[in-house]
């Protein structure tokens, strides 16, 4: 009996060949795109969660509200892990890490510098499960200059990865590392990322008691059965406790009264939550976002959904062609059960075809997608054992919930009729079909106003005025240089090309130096703000082009200008000098003072994710970075220039360089890719959804045969009737808009409210949207619905 459902299966999908096609490709898109979102969410949502404590690791950090800004660190103070672990019986184990950034590394008088550093404690590798390939850790990792390399790194230094006992140099430190261990390369989906870890007890401060200076990345382990939360409970008395003996000294105030201003204190962060829930000024790594995964979550259910509806009206629209089908099997004794059994067969296998063209189309398309996502995804379907299962499952599901309601369509046709050439349940399942394709352009055209607002929101964070000139600036990295970094300085503005040259680490966009700077005005210490110092020379203004609104630059001209301190407009304002600021000074928590000669107008030194804060900028160039001015011209060529000019003074490191405009635009790189992403789901949606649409107009003009031969016969033009059919799904249309367009508007507001500096979502774009959708539906019914007018009414009236 199976064997002869299949054959009719294939005799019959044979037979409507371009029915079979499109509902083939409609149904395989949507399972491929499915596929590779899933793929993407299950990475994104597996990080950190191989560590076999992860459900009890938390991370401490460190947040605040403080006049001027907010404080967000990821990162806390030397002591908090003891105090912790002693303080609390409910944590288990701490552990610390402290970036070190890429050092200089020695090994047989060859110089090495592209490698990640940290330093951690002796037990990092029993909190967090990053396998040990050789060597022990705890014995020998407790002392001062002992290392553990990954094996790649083992490799690539020493071709082998039998290193244990043997030495490497560090620069700036006089005694030799010993290499102790050899650790697994860490897997990708971790937010430690580092090559090389340094023993803590090498870390000049990693004994210092204050509770004013931060820079440790500290986790704890909890007890089974601890709630993180009732532990983040005791945080504030226990920062009060320790940390405010030391405040009097530092800010003149007690811990008590300066939270009057202010509230700080330490938190809990789970580990599992770090990757997509951190927002903090310096992290591990560059963080995920938790909304993308159910924005994309949405597309992917969504986007099944759609092929599967679209399943539902490419089948029912074949009802008319088969009902004579139906009619002479039910003659000839076929009951209901065995057509509804017969048209699930049909659909089963069709889903299975989808299925595997899915598998094949997202292996295509995966090179393509990690490109446009930034990720190495692989398909590894024999990785996990629940893959199979998940994808057979997901098989039968589609399958069977996509041909349920074509099945029982097509076999409660009744013979008599059928055979007559009529279909008795005329308009019924109509409304359901038209509520369908409603959902499905409901889904595209919300996808459309989302898109256009993203795009629109990208294209204002690329040509906003930001207070500064970021054309024709390079930046590039000297400190390698050493002494010779004023050397090549000189040499630079020697070119004629080169308009300014400012030394300074301090860039207004992409990574750059983040530091919590108080100070409080001389005449008023008890108000304390937070602004953000830049260390620069005199010619970081004229460089970057930003406007002294009040007062002067910083010049060689001024002896005491190491004392001296240039504001925005914004830390005017905090202070309560708006308009009187110059010659006003400021004092810091080392009690060194700076008086204002300078006051520039705002500009945006952050993303436009953030509020301008209070900016404090102090004369200090000593810093390994140079930023050029640069007129118009080749600018390669200019760069070959600096190059050669580069080379020629024996730095420690190859040449490096960016233009400020790209730094900028790599701000917003996750916007940007996801921008992308959304546009290819948007433009898949629409597609798959057109397929569903062309469906419901083949049947709707097969329903509607006789009526628009009678009405040809009475001298209905053609392009009367094309209209005629058109008008109906246009309604449609229109209806999904006026659905779709709030559910858009408070999504979109939503995701713009990140930004403190956002475009207003305007009308026209809903009305893009809406005649984009009507413009695609036109072009999808058109042809289906100009075929049936131009049918001969004979034909389209004749009952056999």
């Amino acid at each position: 009996m199976l064997k002869n459902y299949i054959n009719t299966t294939l005799r019959n999908l044979n037979r409507y060949r371009a029915f079979t096609t499109i509902n083939i490709l409609g149904l395989a898109f949507g399972l491929a795109t499915c596929l590779l979102i899933a793929t993407y969410v299950i990475d994104e949502l597996s990080f950190d969660r191989f560590h076999h404590k992860a459900d009890r690791i938390v991370r401490v950090i460190f947040k605040g509200q403080v006049p001027g800004g907010e404080i967000k660190e990821a990162n806390v103070m030397p002591p908090t892990a003891k105090v912790i672990k002693a303080d609390f019986p409910e944590i288990e184990e701490t552990t610390r890490l402290v970036q070190a950034g890429r050092p200089f590394f020695v090994i047989d008088g060859k110089k090495f510098n592209t490698e990640n550093m940290a330093f951690v404690d002796p037990n990092f590798f029993d909190v967090f499960t990053f396998p040990i390939a050789a060597g022990i850790v705890k014995s020998d990792f407790q002392n001062p200059n002992t290392i553990i390399l990954t094996e790649s790194v083992a490799n690539k230094y020493f071709g082998t990865t039998q290193v244990i006992g043997r030495e490497l140099m560090i620069k700036g430190n006089d005694k030799p590392f010993k290499i102790v261990a050899i650790a697994k390369d860490l897997p990708h989906n971790s937010h430690i990322q580092f090559d090389v870890f340094a023993s803590m007890a090498s870390y000049p401060h990693e004994k210092s008691d204050s509770w004013l200076e931060s820079g440790f990345f500290t986790y704890a382990v909890l007890k089974e059965g601890t709630s993180y939360r009732s532990v983040e409970a005791k945080l504030p008395a226990l920062f009060e406790k320790y940390a405010g003996p030391q405040f009097p000294a530092a800010f003149g105030m007690s811990f008590t009264a300066y939270q009057k201003t202010g509230k700080l204190a330490l938190h809990l962060q789970k580990l599992t939550d770090i990757h997509l829930n951190s927002d903090f000024n310096i992290d591990l790594s560059a963080p995920g976002d938790i909304r993308y995964i159910y924005i994309f979550s949405a597309i992917g259910v969504f986007m099944l959904l759609i092929a599967s509806i679209n399943f539902m009206n490419l089948s029912t629209a074949s009802a008319s062609r088969r009902a004579k089908e139906v009619g002479i099997r039910k003659v000839l004794g076929s009951g209901r059960r065995e057509l509804t059994f017969q048209f699930l067969v049909e659909s089963l296998l069709l889903t299975l075809l989808a299925l595997i063209l899915a598998l094949i189309l997202a292996f295509l398309a995966l090179p393509a997608f990690n490109e446009l996502s930034g990720k190495n995804l692989q398909l590894h379907f024999f990785a996990n054992w629940w893959t199979i299962p998940v994808l057979i499952t997901t098989w039968l599901t589609v399958g069977l919930l996509a041909g349920s309601y074509p099945a029982f369509f097509l076999s409660a046709f009744k013979p008599v009729s059928v055979l007559k050439g009529k279909l008795i349940p005329e308009n019924r399942g109509l409304g359901l079909r038209s509520s369908l394709v409603v959902f499905q352009f409901l889904i595209s055209i919300g996808l459309i106003i989302c898109t256009t607002v993203l795009y629109k929101q990208l294209d204002y964070i690329q040509h906003k005025k930001l207070g500064y000139d970021k054309d024709q600036v390079i930046v590039l990295q000297t400190w390698p240089l050493g002494k010779n970094e004023e050397v090549f300085k000189e040499k630079l503005l020697q070119d004629s090309r080169i308009v300014h040259v400012t030394n300074s680490p301090y860039v207004p966009a992409g990574d750059s130096y983040s530091n919590n700077f108080f100070v409080h005005p001389k005449d008023n210490p008890d108000q304390w703000v937070k602004a953000l110092r830049y260390d620069i020379d005199d010619q970081y203004i004229p460089t970057l082009g930003i406007t002294i609104s009040a007062g002067r630059n910083f010049s060689t001209d001024y002896g005491l200008d190491s004392l001296s301190a240039i504001i925005n407009e914004t830390a005017a304002r905090a202070f309560g000098w708006e308009g009187d600021a110059l010659g006003k000074t400021l004092v810091n928590s080392q009690k060194k003072q700076l008086t204002v000669v300078g006051i520039v107008k705002d500009f945006h030194f952050k993303s436009l994710h953030e509020r301008i804060s209070p900016l404090v900028m102090v004369m200090n160039s000593n810093f390994g970075n140079l930023i050029i001015k640069t007129g118009k011209g080749d600018a390669d060529d200019l760069l070959r220039y600096a190059k050669t000019t580069y080379d020629s003074l024996t730095p420690e490191l190859p040449f490096s360089s960016t233009f400020l405009d790209d730094r900028i635009n790599n701000t917003y790189e996750v916007e940007r890719k996801t921008g992308y992403i959304l546009g290819l789901f948007t433009g898949l949606t629409i597609f798959v959804a057109c397929l569903g649409l062309f469906g419901l107009a083949t049947f709707a003009a097969n329903q509607r045969t006789k009526e628009i031969g009678i009405r040809k016969v009475l001298g209905a033009s053609e392009m009367k009737l094309a209209q005629m059919l058109v008008q109906d799904f246009i309604k449609l249309i229109l209806l999904a808009l006026v659905i779709a367009s709030p559910i858009a508007w408070w999504l979109m507001n939503r995701w713009l409210a990140d930004f403190a500096y956002r475009i207003e979502i305007k009308w026209w774009m809903f009305a893009l949207a809406g005649l984009s959708a009507v413009l695609i539906a036109i072009l999808t019914v058109s042809w289906q619905a100009i075929r049936a007018a131009m049918m001969n009414p004979v034909k389209s009236l004749r009952e056999e």
